[in-house]
């Protein structure tokens, strides 16, 4: 997601679950559709894997992959983890994340994500899936996510003084 515009800048479906090998791919079709590798990325934990962050960087774009499922990244109550070599990649995620820059810019992560998903879900009722077969449901996604977009560039222009 475009966090200016919340406009969807890349988009797939997949029935592989969890989403931890498909975030590099993500970054490389927002640098096909957008020319460029955002400077941050952020993602939950379904995208978590050793390599992601390593990979990411390769790419340009420092990543923030939340490495547990709880409710906010530092949330612990301060306890630390059991003991976790030094060099390990979840350790090392784990210590961006609670750093001040990490906690804003995983934060950051709600208000540009989550109001998409809600606007999809909500305002325009879309719950679930009409078609059948993985290539189907793909291409029913990538619909909704075009009507997203369109509506979105719809209204930015409507604002715009002719």
């Amino acid at each position: 997601m475009d966090e200016a515009h919340q406009v969807i800048v890349a988009q797939a479906l997949t029935n592989q679950c969890p989403d931890n090998g498909n975030l590099v791919p993500m970054l490389e079709q927002v640098r096909a559709n957008c020319g460029g590798i955002p400077e941050r990325t952020t993602a939950d934990a379904g995208y978590w894997s050793p390599e992601a962050a390593s990979m990411c960087a390769q790419l340009g774009s420092d990543v923030f992959i939340s490495t547990a499922r709880r409710k906010s990244p530092g949330s612990d109550g301060g306890v630390s983890p059991p003991c976790i070599a030094a060099d390990d990649a979840r350790a090392q995620m784990r210590r961006k994340l609670q750093s001040a820059v990490g906690r804003e810019t995983y934060r950051r992560r709600k208000a540009v994500v989550e109001p998409v998903f809600g606007q999809v879900k909500e305002a325009r009722g879309f719950r679930r899936f009409l078609l059948r077969g993985l290539s189907s449901v793909q291409g029913e996604w990538s619909l909704v996510c075009t009507g997203h977009n369109l509506l979105k560039l719809y209204r930015y222009l409507q604002l715009e003084p002719v």
